[in-house]
């Protein structure tokens, strides 16, 4: 019988790196698309691998138990207000297209409440079914950093603050302050100077950075009828607290949500009270969408590429898989597109 031949060796990123002249971290920055090699770095690094014949290992990890080829992302949110979020449909979209260029999975799932998604974290650990995690929705007093860190589960939080001593968690933030006070600067601008901000679920960090950036915008100006009321996202509780607050005895002459779905719920009510906008009422939505043009008037709204936020997320988390060092990366400020809700404050 004619000897048994050995299986070909795969090629590595060590391979990569020696025939292209370059680092390891030269390779991993290039095959994630993340920055930090030039543009003709980066082709010289494809073609290598690509003439290496090089494929990313999440196959051969997953058959050797050592990975699962797959990522999970767990939300904490009532099933029937995530459903009509256009932020996570998008966000969810960006991810998966980083996530297929890689054939890892995702696993997806909606629970109740932080514990629930702190028990997911620990089966999902124990039964070996990821590789890391994407967390979103970071709290102000949140437990899962240092478990994760603690079940060495690789994470990227979205939207989060970086917590020093993680080396297994990058962070993708926005600019949630900015972004607050740039509509803030632009409503006084317009002569408001009773602004409601309907803001989402209390205890979460980006609610938290928008209420803060308010107070400390209404405090620069002298502004005393501006503050904020937290909702559970719903059009229910967006319409609910825009009734309550245009019922007052002095009411807002500008309304800032948190969502899109608030904003549209919010100028529904505000019709049904005689408040027409913008003539009596301007209203802002956080994010934009085509909910936000599909009404009368159309919406102004803070507009962000939330597909790429997701992609960046991907290709943070891809990284740590490979290796890679955490990072904090800082996406583009959401911008203000004034459309026809917004205008001057009405006299008086």
């Amino acid at each position: 019988m004619p000897a048994r031949r050995s299986p070909a060796r795969r090629p590595t990123m060590k391979d990569i790196a020696r025939r292209a002249g370059v680092s390891e971290s030269a390779v991993s920055f290039a095959l994630n698309g993340r920055p930090g090699v030039s543009e003709a770095t980066r082709e010289r690094v494809r073609r290598v691998a690509e003439q290496l014949g090089w494929r990313p290992s999440t196959a051969a990890r997953q058959l050797s138990g050592e990975g699962a080829a797959t990522v999970g992302l767990v939300v904490a949110r009532p099933a029937d207000t995530l459903g009509v979020d256009s932020f996570f449909l998008q966000l969810i979209s960006g991810v998966q297209e980083v996530l297929a260029e890689r054939h890892l999975g995702l696993l997806f799932q909606v629970v109740e409440d932080l514990d629930a998604e702190c028990a997911a974290y620990r089966r999902w650990w124990a039964e070996h079914r990821v590789d890391g995690v994407l967390v979103v929705d970071p709290r102000t007093e949140d437990p899962r950093p240092a478990l994760l860190d603690e079940l060495g589960l690789p994470a990227v939080v979205i939207g989060g603050v970086p917590e020093a001593g993680r080396p297994g968690q990058s962070t993708v933030r926005a600019d949630d302050a900015g972004a607050m006070a740039a509509v803030v600067d632009r409503l006084h601008a317009l002569g408001h100077r009773r602004i409601v901000h309907i803001a989402g679920l209390p205890g979460l960090a980006h609610t938290e950075r928008r209420i803060r950036s308010l107070r400390a915008e209404a405090e620069l100006r002298g502004l005393t009828g501006v503050w904020s009321v937290t909702t559970d996202y719903s059009d229910a509780e967006g319409a609910a607290v825009t009734r309550r607050v245009l019922g007052a005895a002095t009411a807002p002459t500008a309304l800032v949500y948190d969502n899109d779905v608030m904003a549209v719920a919010g100028v529904a009510a505000a019709a049904e009270l005689g408040f027409s906008v913008p003539a009596r009422v301007s209203v802002v939505a956080w994010e934009d969408s085509a909910l936000c043009r599909m009404v009368r008037p159309w919406l102004s709204a803070l507009s962000r590429d939330t597909a790429e936020f997701g992609r960046t997320s991907a290709r943070e988390l891809t990284a740590l898989l490979d290796g890679g060092p955490a990072r904090t990366v800082r996406v583009p400020m959401p911008r203000l597109i004034e459309r026809e809700s917004t205008g001057a404050a009405p006299e008086g």
